[in-house]
């Protein structure tokens, strides 16, 4: 009873990243507890391999976006400034699929949140026109969004396909990929989460193979 009484609900500690030319919408399930935050976006936490994928997929260079001294020393934390910008510029949209959870244990395990209230992702899409993919980042993430549009649940590293309704009566053919979490609690080696990566941005249009 008494540890029931502590929990509390958890509002999203951050405003959706909505680039107006976002082609796909990265989807995560919520955010670390901010003492493991290295910046204040999406994917903080330093040890969380999301920026060295991304690194590696478009500069193929994992610590390209890892944040240095004005001589070059490596710091253990990211270039927000490089990452926004990168963002902005490829057209990747991102939020998360929880706006409040319940935080069972002071981790950043999925296995420890509870949704308590889940984000209007219709709302996100309306805001991104030209948004043609949906990309989960964990099988949390993924639940969220398969329950909400009643669609298939993809196998890591596929796809499925899903009607977003983005106005009244009017839907939206999407894709929703599932690719590998990030997170280093994931078995699978940087680089080929980084393969699977590089794939969805392909297909999706935000990265030109050539």
């Amino acid at each position: 009873m008494y540890f029931r009484s502590i929990m509390t609900t958890e509002n999203h500690p951050f405003e959706p990243f909505l680039p107006a030319n976002a082609k796909i919408l990265m989807l995560g399930s919520f955010p670390p507890p901010e003492k493991r935050w290295s910046i204040v976006f999406y994917y903080p936490n330093f040890t969380n391999d999301m920026w060295r994928i991304a690194g590696l997929v478009f500069f193929g260079d994992k610590e390209h976006f890892i944040l240095r001294t004005k001589d070059g020393e490596m710091l253990k934390k990211f270039d927000k400034q490089k990452i926004v910008d990168f963002c902005n510029q490829a057209g990747i949209a991102m939020y998360d699929t929880a706006c409040k959870v319940v935080r069972l244990k002071d981790n950043a395990s999925d296995k420890f949140l509870e949704v308590a209230e889940a984000s209007d992702i219709p709302g996100l899409l309306r805001e991104i026109p030209e948004c043609n993919a949906v990309v989960t980042t964990g099988e949390k993430a993924t639940d969220v969004v398969v329950d909400m549009f009643g669609c298939g649940k993809p196998a890591v590293g596929s796809w499925s396909e899903f009607r977003a309704e983005t106005e009244p009566g009017v839907f939206r053919s999407m894709k929703l990929y599932r690719l590998p979490s990030s997170s280093r609690a994931y078995p699978l080696a940087l680089e080929k989460k980084a393969g699977a990566y590089r794939k969805m941005f392909i297909e999706t249009g935000v990265l030109n193979p050539h």
